[in-house]
């Protein structure tokens, strides 16, 4: 997906939180810097659908689940909210403290 840089000004997470609450469309946040994310091609939806599908049919009655382009993920330590196109998570949901949203403990994710 391209993304286009919204604006030069530094946020922190919760002013990003605060706007993402708000927003008609999706964004990033890459330490302090909060990115448009524009729509995909039919064939980056296409390749995205068959990934997660296939996941999903694979890990069927496993203690995993496949989540796709809407679930927001938190990466702490880089200080990113995304929103990957296909991530997996083992056992428990684990969500950012005082979120419901936010997901914090993918095994793997297309970031």
């Amino acid at each position: 997906m391209v993304a286009e840089i919204k604006t030069e000004k530094s946020y922190s997470p919760e002013e990003y939180l605060s706007l993402e609450i708000d927003s008609e469309e999706r964004h990033e946040y890459i330490n302090g810097e909060i990115i448009s994310l524009t729509g995909g091609t039919p064939n980056h939806n296409k390749i995205a659908l068959n990934l997660s599908a296939a996941l999903n049919l694979a890990l069927k009655r496993q203690s995993y689940d496949v989540f796709i382009t809407d679930q927001r993920l938190w990466i702490p330590i880089e200080k990113i909210y995304t929103y990957p196109d296909v991530m997996i998570i083992e056992g428990q949901l684990q969500f950012q403290e005082g979120k419901r949203d936010t997901l914090t403990n993918p095994l793997i994710s297309n970031f």
